[in-house]
């Protein structure tokens, strides 16, 4: 390694543990002083009809536009404000039942001042992250989340790195502890994240299911070379049993047939070779779930039931096809 690269190295090092110090710090302010009003601006989140208005300038708006985000994404109806252009206009975009969500590590930001008085004016509650407590912007908030004065990795302590990183711990926190208080489900979150891979892991197995006819099905009572013939007739490389009422009495896959190779296998009844009680899903499972469970146990077909009774099939490649894999 060159010496520019040792060096590099030592900084990102250096870097990574000064804003790890400082997710520290927070940690501990939160499990002392700051847990109460960190329970004061989550419960006035909670009692709002509204959304959650973030606002911030300059890299505490970067920071802000990204919580928004996640809490409108995790079931926190959420929206970023410019604060410069509230004042032209955009604070029409604020309502009485909204909160206000305001990002300043002085807190004497100037920009801020025309909505923290319209926050004011027209009673919306004001929630604050800063570092300084006696701050303008701590002073007029009804919730003071004060950060703790932490070491900036910048070696000149100017650029926004520790501090930044804090905040946005600090919003994730307050998103997390939101979800799980609205009991926000998976099933609600991939209503929010339809699209892309993670959209498709968070469909479930009955959205990609073979149904009905596409089923390869035989009776309990069927010959071998009747489930073999079910088998290349659906392309699934197996065939389930069942029984008279409908229920699954196992499945014949390409691995029984090699397994019991013999003069007379097509003449032998299905249920002689077929695998009993094969592993089955039910329809809720999710796809990213379905993958993990094939790939767990070394199979390739997912059989869908409820009850016993088969509701449909799903083999590895659909879960390709689907973008979950």
């Amino acid at each position: 390694m060159s010496a520019q690269a040792e060096a590099a190295l030592h900084s990102a090092l250096r870097t990574i543990g000064v804003e790890a110090d400082g997710l520290l710090q927070l940690r501990s302010s939160l499990s002392n002083g700051m847990g109460q009003p960190f329970a004061a601006a989550i419960d006035l989140i909670l009692k709002a009809s509204g959304r959650v208005i973030v606002t911030g300038m300059g890299k505490s708006g970067h920071v802000g536009r990204k919580i928004a985000a996640t809490l409108a994404s995790t079931g926190t109806p959420a929206h970023f404000v410019h604060p410069a252009e509230a004042s032209h206009g955009d604070l029409g975009m604020i309502r009485s039942e909204d909160v206000i969500l305001a990002l300043s590590w002085s807190g004497e930001t100037a920009e801020l001042s025309d909505l923290v008085a319209y926050s004011r004016r027209f009673r919306v509650g004001l929630i604050a992250i800063t570092s300084r407590s006696d701050s303008a912007l701590a002073s007029h908030a009804d919730v003071a989340l004060v950060l703790p004065r932490s070491e900036e990795a910048c070696p000149n302590g100017l650029a926004p790195t520790t501090s930044t990183t804090m905040q946005l711990a600090l919003g994730d926190a307050l998103a997390v502890a939101l979800l799980e208080l609205r009991g926000f489900t998976s099933e609600d979150f991939r209503n929010f994240h339809p699209g892309g891979k993670l959209g498709a892991k968070l469909r479930s197995v009955t959205d990609i299911m073979h149904r009905a006819e596409r089923l390869p099905i035989v009776a309990e009572g069927a010959l071998v070379n009747e489930a073999v013939a079910e088998m290349g007739l659906k392309g699934f490389g197996c065939t389930l049993v069942l029984r008279a009422d409908g229920t699954l009495a196992g499945i014949v896959t390409d691995g029984d047939l090699r397994r019991n190779l013999r003069s007379d296998l097509m003449s032998l009844p299905a249920a002689s070779i077929m695998t009993r009680q094969p592993k089955t899903v039910p329809p809720g499972m999710l796809l990213g779930e379905a993958i993990e469970f094939q790939e767990r146990h070394k199979i390739t077909v997912l059989i869908v039931a409820e009850g016993g009774k088969v509701l449909g099939l799903v083999h590895y490649l659909d879960l390709l096809r689907a973008g979950a894999a």
